[in-house]
């Protein structure tokens, strides 16, 4: 499956509302109403099947300095889950690309900071070689791939709660597509985490 189109794919995670929102209207700052699903089995096993096969964190830099801010701190810290553990640790080793147009040179280790669109980014990334590029709930990020049609493997993890407003991630004016979804998993307080490939 993977090697099918040179090998590298594009993956974009999202968590989304159930009335297709990523954030609240007032403070898309604020990830309260993640946090009960966040922790669930479902969704840590979910994310895990995500980061393993890949070999490249893509991120816009907003993301970037909420996710490098906290994972680190997750290591070696009393009562982490492992799956958590284990992931902060990817994180930190893997190559990171950071989107930013503001930032100079990048805080943190193995990251290289690029100012240009995402979609030429994605694309030179798959040029290269390597496991996965994974797109982490950078929502300026996914939406730009989204709209040039660039992302092979989209996940989404759905919270069965209404946020009654903020923004959507799915825009209108998407290219039109099929996808297959390729795993489905529901868990604890009725999570869904679903995974869908683009089919070309």
């Amino acid at each position: 499956m993977t090697e099918q189109t040179g090998g590298r794919r594009v993956v974009t995670n999202m968590n989304l509302s159930l009335d297709g929102r990523y954030a609240r209207p007032d403070d898309p700052q604020d990830m309260s109403w993640v946090m009960p699903y966040a922790v669930t089995d479902v969704s840590r096993d979910h994310l895990t099947s995500l980061w393993e096969p890949a070999t490249t964190a893509l991120l816009g830099r907003v993301n970037a300095e909420g996710f490098l801010g906290f994972w680190p701190t997750v290591i070696g810290m009393e009562g982490a889950d492992p799956r958590d553990e284990a992931f902060a640790k990817w994180l930190v080793d893997t190559d990171k690309v950071v989107l930013s147009s503001t930032l100079g040179e990048a805080p943190w280790e193995r990251t290289t900071i690029v100012d240009k669109p995402a979609a030429e980014v994605a694309a030179d990334l798959k040029a290269t070689e390597g496991g996965d590029i994974l797109v982490l709930s950078s929502a300026s990020v996914i939406k730009a791939l989204l709209a040039a049609d660039k992302v092979d493997r989209l996940a989404l993890t759905i919270f069965p709660v209404f946020l009654g407003g903020g923004p959507r991630l799915f825009d209108d004016g998407l290219p039109a597509g099929r996808w297959t979804l390729v795993s489905q998993a529901t868990g604890e307080h009725g999570t869904l985490a679903l995974v869908y490939d683009r089919v070309r």
